[in-house]
């Protein structure tokens, strides 16, 4: 009897095992067609407003504008100026993703006339306050993860792909993340995100998809911080893709000019 016990608690073992390595072969083959499926936007720009919202419910709302280059080698390159109110005007975020190797990042202080440089230990802070962290800002590569399916589900009456994603940095602020990919739009719905301690820390939504050309781009996507009850909302208006941009654009060296 307790042979019989230990040979199926070994079948058990090595089904799960089996299971789980098609569960990530299966993962890993849906992060590659989303990333196949966004390629060839060559550049895009848009105007965009963050709003942040405390626990209280008072809201405080900026505006920006964004280029977004893509690059065919590596990761894309993007650059957000804020615009409004008076006390931010003027301060630039430069990012350069890569594919395998950690992001760069840059922010221009105006009222002190310096470029920050961010480095990967401190990317898991916060952007201007947000919710949203700079490592949140970067692209996400498929290189940066490694990824395992759950499930097909269906969120809003439309079929979506649910998935754990794992960052591949030691030095992320996310231990996982669950992502929801709606299997039309070919991009996130929903992502939860948990902290270094395995909590959840924060959830994602991505609403108000709409199609240029064949991409479609969501135009809204609000951060819920489940642990401080703060949110912060990213609005996209005025979105054009197809745009060339010269790589001097993106120089961090004229990123205070």
């Amino acid at each position: 009897m307790k042979k019989l016990t230990f040979t199926l608690a070994l079948v058990s073992l090595a089904f799960s095992q089996l299971s789980y390595g098609d569960n990530a072969a299966k993962g890993l083959d849906i992060a590659k067609k989303v990333d196949v499926a966004n390629n060839g936007f060559k550049g895009e720009e848009s105007s965009m407003e963050m709003i942040l919202i405390n626990a209280h419910g008072e809201k405080t709302t900026r505006k920006m504008t964004s280029v977004v280059k893509e690059t065919k080698s590596d990761g894309d390159k993007s650059k957000i100026e804020f615009l409004l109110p008076a006390d931010v005007k003027g301060t630039r975020m430069l990012t350069w993703t890569h594919k395998k190797d950690n992001d760069d990042q840059w922010l221009f202080l105006p009222a002190l006339n310096r470029v920050k440089r961010i480095t990967s230990r401190n990317k898991s802070g916060s952007f201007m306050g947000s919710e949203f962290s700079y490592e949140d800002l970067g692209s996400q590569e498929v290189e940066k993860f490694t990824y395992e399916f759950v499930a097909d589900e269906k969120i809003a009456n439309r079929d979506v792909w649910k998935m754990i994603r794992v960052p591949t940095d030691k030095k992320s602020g996310y231990s996982k993340q669950i992502i929801w990919i709606d299997k039309g739009y070919m991009g996130a719905v929903k992502i939860d995100y948990f902290d270094r301690k395995g909590k959840l820390l924060k959830k994602a939504l991505f609403s108000g998809y709409k199609k240029y050309g064949k991409f479609w781009r969501a135009g809204k996507i609000q951060m819920d911080n489940v642990q401080t009850r703060k949110k912060s909302e990213l609005n996209w208006s005025n979105r054009k893709l197809g745009t060339a941009f010269d790589d001097d654009q993106f120089d961090s060296d004229e990123l205070a000019e």
